[in-house]
């Protein structure tokens, strides 16, 4: 017998995270017949949008499904403003029945809000929805790993990264070399690992290559909430404040402290526009001294205040 998923899509879905998804599944068929077989459901059986504009067709509502293997909920940005009570005693009917329940994307969000994680589990989701989970859920360890597959959670970042949590179940279930094949119809040079980076690594991202310099950068975005001074990050990687200053100042043409700031706004904006949190805890979560040194500063680096900037949908239930 096929093995059979079910794909809960959540309006303003990640496509790419889907259809990652799916496309091993299909392959998967094509080299050995009827392995799997998917089912796409959705929150009232019309159609879903996803984040691109496309409507998908579903095939039933989640409430008129009970007898499924395994569900993934695919969602995308603002996961919890589709969560609804009936959705979650949905999923803990499941859970129950030993149904094996996933996110894709940040469908961790809407398996963390139904009670469905434990502090035991180790999930995942997209780089950019981290803080906002690790606030709003902080007995639940969240990596930054590409998937997470757990006895009966499995979570991955969405994006690409489905294909590979995709090709290493298959792996697990039919063997390496049918995911090996897998992965050379999609012109992918290697199957990456679980513990993989979501996001490029700091040389890649501001273009540097000193190591003292992504040393301090690392450590910088390690220790938001509570900054260090320049002459703490210059002693944590073994150097003079002086010869900090003069790093930034060739490598980046930035300063130390301005730059520090600017990595603490932008963390700012996404917990701002992916959470419930008040402008006031996210003053305190980013290292700012008081909620009018904030503003202020925000509004110098994005051009509006925080409450004016924060996302219309951002009040109520919100990731």
């Amino acid at each position: 017998m096929p093995q059979d998923i079910s794909f809960l899509l959540l309006p303003g879905f990640s496509a790419l995270g889907f259809m990652s998804a799916i496309e091993p599944l299909r392959v998967a068929n094509r080299f050995r017949e009827n392995l799997y077989r998917w089912h796409i459901l959705s929150v009232d059986g019309a159609p879903v949008p996803a984040s691109n504009g496309i409507s998908l067709n579903a095939e039933a509502a989640f409430a008129d499904v009970d007898d499924v293997q395994s569900v993934f909920v695919v969602a995308g940005f603002e996961p919890l403003a589709c969560y609804s009570r009936a959705l979650g005693d949905w999923l803990k009917r499941l859970d129950r029945a030993s149904v094996m329940l996933g996110g894709i994307d940040t469908g961790a969000f809407i398996l963390a809000e139904a009670g469905l994680l434990r502090p035991t589990d180790s999930v995942t989701l997209h780089w950019e929805a981290l803080s906002a989970f690790r606030e709003r859920y902080p007995s639940v360890a969240a990596s930054g790993d590409l998937f997470e597959i757990g006895a009966r959670r499995i979570t991955c970042a969405g994006g690409t990264a489905s294909i590979d949590m995709m090709l290493d179940l298959i792996a697990r279930s039919h063997g390496a070399a049918l995911a090996s094949s897998i992965s050379e119809q999609f012109v992918v040079s290697r199957i990456r690992q679980r513990s993989d980076h979501q996001r490029m690594e700091i040389a890649a991202r501001y273009g540097v290559h000193n190591p003292k310099l992504i040393q301090v950068i690392g450590v910088m975005e390690q220790n938001m909430e509570e900054p260090l001074a320049p002459a703490d990050l210059a002693q944590e990687i073994g150097v003079t404040r002086r010869q900090l200053e003069r790093l930034f100042c060739s490598l980046l043409k930035d300063t130390p402290t301005h730059f520090y700031l600017q990595l603490r706004l932008d963390r700012a904006r996404e917990l701002l526009r992916q959470t419930d949190m008040s402008i006031t805890a996210i003053c305190v979560a980013c290292g700012f001294e008081s909620p009018s040194h904030f503003s202020r500063t925000y509004r110098a680096r994005f051009g509006a205040s925080p409450r004016r900037d924060r996302s219309p949908a951002s009040s109520g239930a919100q990731p």
